[in-house]
C-alpha cells in the first residue's frame, strides 16, 4: 500500500496554461462582454463618487466660512452620490451573474470533455496511474478551477478598472500627489513577480499530493475488508498519515509563499497613505488644494492601492487554478486509442483467427508472442496456463483494449482493426472473474446489456442462469436495490447475475474469464451449468485455472510465458503427455503426484 504507480509529467507552464484555460471562455464571449461592460459601469460609478463627495465637503466648508450653507446644492450632490452607489451595486450584481453563468458553462464543457476523454483512453493509461489520482483530476481539480475562475474573473477585471480609473482621477486632482502614490508600484510589482515564480511549483506539488492522498483513500476504502482481516489498520493509518503530512507541508509552503504578498501590499499601502496625507496637508496649507480635494484624493489613493493589494492577494488563487488546469489538461492531452475506421459490417457467427499476434505493455517484454490459432463459429476455445502466461492479454486484444504490435486478428476474414470498437464489442458478451454490479435493482443489472428487454426475457435469462431461485427469496425480489457492488449477495450469486446479463444480451461471442474461481464447489456446479446453457450455439472463449471447467471445450490453447505451447482437445492433450498433462495432474492426481508436479514447476 505504498501507492499506485505514477507517471512523471512536464512542469507547469503558467502563461500557456492560463491562455488555454481562458480560451475555453470563447463560446461565452457575449456574456463575458456583458460582464465586462457591467464591471466598467460599476468601476466608473465607484471612481466618480469620491469626487462628488469631495465637492460636497467643499460646499460644507464654504458654507461654514460664509455662514450660509447651500443646502439645496448639498442635497443634490448627496442624492447623486447615493444614486451612484445604488446603480453600482446593481451593475455589480449583473456582472456577478453573467460571470457565474459563463464559468459554469465552461466547467460543464470541461467536465464533459474529461468524461469523454476517460472513455477514449487506452487500458494501459489506468494501469500506469492510481485511480484516486485520475478521480482527483476529474473532480477536485475541476472544482478548484471553478471556484478560482468565479473569483478571479470578477476581481481581476474590477481591480484593473479601479486601478486605471483611480489613477486617472488622481492625476486630474494633483499630479504631484499622484506621483507619490504610484512610486510604490514598481516595488509591489517586483514582489509579486518574485513570489509568483516561487509559489508556482509549490501549488503544482500541492495538487499532486492531493491526488496521491485520494489514491490512498480509494485504495483503503476498496480494500477495507482485507486491511481489517490482516490487522493492518495501523499500517494503513501510517501510510495515510505520511501522505497527509506531505500534502499539509506542500499546501503550507504554497499558501505561505503566496500569503506573503498581501501583508507586504498592506504595508506599502499604509506607507503610501502617510506620504499622501502629509504632502496633501502641506498643499492645503499652501492653498494649492481644497480640503474636499485632498479628501477625494485620499479616497482615490485608497482605491488605487486596494486593487494592487487584491491582485497580490489573488496570486495564490491564480497559481492554484493554473496548477489544477495543468493537471486536467495533462489528462485531456494523454494519448488515446487509435482512431476508429469508418463504419463496417461485422460478420455474425464467423471464424475468429489469431494470426501470428505479438503484443507487449509499454517497454516491458512482450506479454504474448506469435499467437496463432483459430476458433470455428459456435465452438468453444479454452485458454489455460499459469498466472502471467498471457491469457487475459488475449482477451484484451480480442476486445481491442490493446492493439497488436504485429500480426492480426480477424473475424470472418475481416481484420478487427478495420472494425469500429463499439461495433466490435457489441458482438461480445463478457463474464469476468470480478462480478461487477452497479448501484440499481437486480432487474436493471440483468438488463444492463439489453436495456429495452421485455420482462419475460429478463425472467427467462434469470431462470436459465439460476438467478430466479434466490431472487424469489428476497423481500423485494427483482426490485431489490444493490449497493456497493452487491454486498448483500454472495460472490456466487453476483456471478450468476452477470451470467444472466450476458444471457439476455444475446451476443454472438462469449468471453468467460475465470468465472468460477472465487466460489464454492456447489455454486461452481450451478455456474458451470449456467455457462453451458449460455454457450450453446455461440462462439466462446473460456479462461480458467480450474481445468474441470474446460474439459468439454472444442479447443484448448495452453500458454506459457506468452507462447502457445500446446493446443488441441482435452483427450488429445492428455494423450500427448506433455505440459497440459502435468498441469492437469497437478490439480487432479493423488497428493504424491501433485507434489511431484509442483516440484516440476507447474
Amino acid at each position: 500500500m505504498s501507492g499506485a504507480p505514477g507517471v512523471e509529467e512536464a512542469p507547469v507552464r503558467f502563461w500557456p496554461t492560463a491562455r488555454r484555460l481562458l480560451s475555453l471562455l470563447l463560446p461565452f464571449r457575449l456574456r463575458m462582454l456583458g460582464a465586462v461592460a457591467a464591471t466598467c459601469a460599476f468601476a466608473g460609478l465607484n471612481v466618480a463618487a469620491p469626487k462628488y463627495l469631495g465637492d460636497a465637503t467643499d460646499v460644507v466648508v464654504e458654507g461654514v466660512l460664509r455662514r450660509a450653507l447651500d443646502q439645496e446644492g448639498l442635497g443634490a450632490i448627496l442624492a447623486a452620490v447615493a444614486l451612484m452607489y445604488v446603480c453600482a451595486s446593481l451593475f455589480n450584481w449583473i456582472q456577478g451573474a453573467l460571470t457565474a453563468h459563463s464559468v459554469q458553462g465552461l466547467m460543464y464543457g470541461l467536465r464533459e470533455s474529461v468524461e469523454e476523454k476517460l472513455h477514449r483512453l487506452p487500458v494501459n493509461y489506468f494501469g500506469e496511474r492510481s485511480r484516486g489520482d485520475v478521480l482527483s483530476r476529474a473532480t477536485n481539480d475541476v472544482d478548484n478551477i471553478t471556484q478560482a475562475l468565479n473569483q478571479l474573473l470578477t476581481q481581476l477585471i474590477m481591480a484593473f478598472l479601479m486601478l486605471c480609473g483611480s489613477l486617472a482621477m488622481m492625476l486630474w486632482i494633483s499630479p504631484l500627489l499622484a506621483a507619490i502614490a504610484i512610486a510604490t508600484v514598481p516595488l509591489s510589482t517586483l514582489i509579486t513577480w518574485l513570489v509568483a515564480r516561487k509559489s508556482q511549483t509549490q501549488f503544482a506539488s500541492q495538487w499532486t499530493e492531493t491526488g496521491q492522498l485520494n489514491a490512498h483513500v480509494e485504495e483503503f476504502v476498496t480494500g477495507h475488508e482485507v486491511i481489517k482481516a490482516f490487522g493492518q489498520q495501523s499500517q494503513a493509518a501510517e501510510v495515510f498519515a505520511r501522505s497527509n503530512e506531505r500534502l499539509a507541508r506542500a499546501a503550507t509552503r504554497a499558501q505561505y509563499s503566496a500569503g506573503v504578498v498581501q501583508p507586504l501590499m498592506v504595508l506599502m499601502s499604509n506607507l503610501n497613505y502617510i506620504a499622501v496625507a502629509v504632502v496633501g496637508a502641506l498643499q492645503v496649507i499652501a492653498g494649492a488644494m481644497t480640503i474636499g480635494g485632498i479628501q477625494a484624493f485620499i479616497q482615490f489613493s485608497r482605491l488605487f492601492t486596494q486593487p494592487v493589494g487584491q491582485i497580490g492577494g489573488m496570486l495564490n488563487v491564480m497559481q492554484s487554478c493554473v496548477a489544477s488546469a495543468a493537471r486536467v489538461f495533462a489528462l485531456l492531452d494523454a494519448g488515446e486509442e487509435p482512431a476508429d475506421p469508418p463504419r463496417a459490417v461485422v460478420p455474425a457467427r464467423a471464424r475468429i483467427v489469431f494470426d501470428d499476434v505479438t503484443f507487449g505493455y509499454g517497454k516491458a517484454a512482450p506479454a504474448v508472442r506469435e499467437l496463432t490459432f483459430a476458433v470455428e463459429p459456435g465452438r468453444t476455445v479454452a485458454i489455460v496456463g499459469h498466472t502471467g502466461a498471457g491469457k487475459s492479454t488475449v482477451i484484451n486484444l480480442l476486445l481491442r483494449f490493446c492493439e497488436p504490435d504485429s500480426g492480426r486478428i480477424t473475424i470472418g476474414g475481416t481484420d478487427i482493426a478495420a472494425i469500429p470498437r463499439d461495433l466490435l464489442r457489441a458482438q461480445f458478451g463478457v463474464v469476468l472473474q470480478d462480478a461487477w454490479l452497479f448501484a440499481g435493482t437486480i432487474r436493471e443489472n440483468i438488463a444492463y446489456g439489453n436495456p429495452g428487454a421485455a420482462e419475460s426475457d429478463i425472467l427467462a435469462a434469470a431462470e436459465a442462469s439460476y438467478v430466479d431461485r434466490f431472487v424469489r427469496s428476497l423481500p423485494r425480489g427483482y426490485d431489490t436495490v444493490l449497493e456497493n457492488g452487491g454486498d448483500g449477495l454472495s460472490q456466487g450469486q453476483r456471478q450468476l447475475i452477470t451470467i444472466a446479463r450476458a444471457q439476455l444480451a444475446g451476443r454472438a461471442v462469449l468471453i468467460l474469464d475465470e468465472a468460477t474461481s472465487s466460489v464454492d464447489s456447489r455454486t461452481e456446479l450451478l455456474i458451470r451449468q449456467a455457462m453451458q446453457r449460455l454457450r450453446h450455439g455461440r462462439t466462446s472463449f473460456v479462461i480458467a485455472h480450474r481445468l474441470s471447467t474446460v474439459r468439454d471445450a472444442d479447443l484448448i490453447v495452453v500458454m506459457d510465458h506468452g507462447h502457445i505451447v500446446e493446443q488441441g482437445t482435452h483427450q488429445d492433450l492428455l494423450a500427448a503427455n506433455s505440459y497440459y498433462t502435468r498441469l492437469y495432474n497437478a490439480q487432479f492426481a493423488r497428493p504424491a503426484g501433485r507434489t511431484r508436479a509442483l516440484e516440476a514447476g507447474i
